[in-house]
């Protein structure tokens, strides 16, 4: 009976870390993609700005360099360290 437990234990924690993989393979999902990825990423990431062709050329600039776009059309810039961390002379982020 007792190992009975701890097989039902062991299913469970096996299908949470089952579910946490595949939540943190999507959101990693936006860190993994391809030059031609680009342009849809970063259309979406712009699409809510009023400065769109400045906000395009960067954040295809960034894109190639690092190849991941934050997700979402603002914020979320943690996600993408190498976007998050590229600076401008005057230490402001040259991503958008």
């Amino acid at each position: 009976m007792a190992k009975s437990g701890y097989n039902v234990s062991f299913l469970l924690l096996l299908s949470i870390f089952l579910i946490l993989l595949t939540f943190s393979n999507m959101v990693e999902g936006y860190n993994n993609l391809q030059p031609r990825d680009c342009k849809p990423r970063c259309t979406y990431r712009c699409s809510a700005t009023s400065h769109k062709k400045p906000c395009m050329f960067f954040c295809q600039k960034c894109c190639a360099t690092c190849l991941c776009v934050p997700r979402g059309v603002y914020g979320h810039k943690q996600t993408c360290p190498c976007y998050n961390n590229w600076k401008t002379q005057e230490g402001k982020s040259k991503c958008p």
